[in-house]
């Protein structure tokens, strides 16, 4: 079987689980083509914090078929289950290497990787969208800024929290020109990133002025270029 390409929605921050930017649900769910879609949500990364986890099933309440959470010591075989009665994933944010590690002891990470080849709608915010490509840049370890090794389903770096944490806005562009990082996206809070199965690329904002971008390096310089289109609400 030749295996459906991979489409993520990348968000660089905000969302339901911060009580803002109703939007950009709106538009993810959008994106799964059905009017009453199938989604489940991962709190790895927070640890399963319950107030997440109720916002989850208080915003996708009434506009969904079916709103359910995975349980936290699910094993790869449930996962899986899980995940063929799923038109999108969404993946919640928090700490970027606790959900990494967590991933790759349970063997979750393949099993996500496999469902998005099969043609499953992936999306996440912070940990949880940068967690999804070969690198990324995360201050989860506790000494700063630094690079950490995503699952690899998508290729390149990501960097969320872009407009709402300065330090980022130096450190992404100087990872990737000195070679740290390879090329890749930042993403504003209230933006969500959507690349498609060619690896086209169309953001949506949800808050004015915030945006996504590419960071390529250039020589010993990295260039940063706005993503278009942008579409807002």
């Amino acid at each position: 079987m030749i295996p459906e390409p991979s489409r993520l929605i990348a968000i660089g921050g905000g969302g339901f689980t911060h009580d803002a930017d109703p939007a950009m649900e709106d538009f993810i769910l959008a994106q799964t083509g059905s009017t009453m879609a199938r989604v489940g949500f991962i709190g790895t990364a927070s640890a399963d914090d319950p107030h997440k986890i109720g916002r989850f099933h208080e915003r996708f309440s009434g506009c969904c078929a079916q709103h359910t959470h995975l349980a936290a010591d699910a094993d790869a075989d449930t996962l899986a289950r899980w995940l063929v009665a799923l038109d999108l994933v969404y993946v919640g944010g928090g700490n970027t290497l606790h959900l990494l590690n967590r991933w790759r002891a349970l063997g979750w990470d393949r099993v996500l990787i496999d469902a998005a080849h099969r043609g499953l709608l992936m999306a996440g915010v912070s940990a949880g969208a940068s967690a999804w490509f070969a690198q990324a840049l995360t201050d989860a370890g506790g000494a700063g800024l630094a690079p950490v090794e995503g699952i690899g389903l998508m290729p390149g770096s990501c960097c969320p929290h872009y407009s709402t944490e300065p330090a980022r806005q130096t450190a992404f562009p100087v990872c990737v020109a000195s070679g740290l990082l390879p090329d890749g996206v930042a993403i504003d809070d209230g933006v969500a990133l959507m690349i498609d199965g060619a690896g086209t690329m169309t953001a949506f904002s949800a808050r004015p002025g915030a945006g996504a971008y590419t960071v390529r390096r250039a020589g010993a310089k990295a260039i940063c270029e706005p993503i278009a289109p942008v579409l807002t609400p």
